[in-house]
């Protein structure tokens, strides 16, 4: 029997129930693609506390509502449109996504998220850092955030960076977009379920005895060929470099696919590309706190700045898909810009008490 734990004379954004052994969070946003905006996060986080000290609950299962996300990200058009006169508001989302994150990646009881669909950003951030993470024929992952003037946050700067070889390098310069068979291949989903077996999987995760590892294992299913695997070699030896110029100039001596990456960041943020690469280069070795901890340095610094807000705009608001940055080129981004981005926040560190 379910048990709904909100408001019946709601309709929330976030549904959270007791089904069997399991607490169940699904995103319920689904005309827009179950995008993050902070009273989710707020909820998810607080139902994450409450779930960690019930005995009762074995397990914990976060889904999307409808079958086109899972979570395409966050509120991120809101941020944009308020976010430079409402400093309170845009850090004050961060601050409070980037704890939920860090609970998620801390959590004893065993989590799985269903990539059931678009599942980019803030999904990333929902999912990746769980010890469970399903993926079906309809899951299109990716980080975008260089092309709207944003890092790839949400831990991703720590969780991208721990992907075999340069696969996260790659996808956070570029945006490139994966497959589920992809997904599986980079260890960014740990099972593939056909979609038409999902009930299935519901079914068991909130009723089965057996314990995570053992219900997905009995449903794991063959994703396909990866086109990562052909990639891979390529993608190693162009983005191992560590500066954005090197791995440009790398790419512009390859092939036809190198050159299409090039293209590809071309078109990005500078600012943004040389962050990315100076976050992930730092994740590699840190703890998630500490990701996060930088990560929300730069994205209160980059509140500050032109391209997010030009970013948002061009890519999401007007979709003119022409956005102006400022600095326009790589060569325009100088150290002493790079460092302004690692200095605390007026408003104080993230923390995590």
């Amino acid at each position: 029997m379910t048990e709904i734990l909100t408001d019946p004379e709601m309709v929330p954004e976030v549904l959270v129930e007791r089904r069997g052994r399991a607490l169940w969070l699904t995103l319920n946003r689904p005309s827009a693609l179950n995008a993050l905006n902070r009273p989710m996060v707020l909820a998810i986080h607080r139902a994450l506390f409450d779930a960690a000290a019930d005995p009762d609950v074995e397990r914990i299962v976060i889904e999307g509502a409808g079958e086109r996300a899972f979570c395409a990200g966050g509120d991120v058009a809101l941020l944009a449109r308020r976010g430079r006169e409402d400093k309170v508001l845009f850090e004050g989302f961060f601050h409070d996504e980037y704890r939920m994150n860090q609970a998620i990646a801390r959590l004893v009881t065993p989590y799985v998220a269903i990539l059931d669909g678009v599942t980019m950003g803030g999904g990333v951030g929902l999912s990746i850092h769980g010890p469970y993470r399903v993926a079906t024929e309809r899951t299109l992952f990716a980080m975008p955030e260089t092309g709207i003037g944003l890092i790839p946050d949400v831990g991703g700067t720590h969780a991208l960076s721990r992907l075999p070889g340069e696969i996260g390098t790659w996808l956070a310069l570029t945006g490139a977009r994966l497959q589920a068979a992809d997904c599986v291949h980079a260890g960014i989903a740990t099972h593939f379920v056909p979609a038409e077996r999902l009930a299935v999987l519901r079914d068991l995760l909130a009723t089965g005895e057996e314990d995570v590892g053992e219900i997905l294992s009995t449903l794991d299913a063959p994703a396909g060929e990866s086109s990562l695997e052909a990639l891979q070699d390529g993608i190693d030896f162009h983005f191992a470099h560590d500066s954005v110029e090197e791995i440009l100039a790398s790419l512009d001596d390859g092939d036809d696919w190198a050159q299409a990456q090039a293209a590809a960041i071309r078109t990005m943020s500078p600012t943004s590309c040389k962050l990315t690469l100076l976050g992930l280069r730092m994740g590699a070795d840190a703890a998630i706190e500490d990701a996060l901890v930088t990560e929300y340095r730069m994205v209160c610094e980059i509140r500050n700045g032109h391209d997010f807000f030009e970013g948002v705009r061009a890519q999401l608001i007007d979709k003119d898909r022409k956005p102006l940055w400022s600095p326009a080129s790589l060569a325009g981004v100088s150290e002493e810009d790079m460092t302004r981005y690692l200095q605390e926040p007026e408003s104080g560190d993230l923390t995590f008490e």
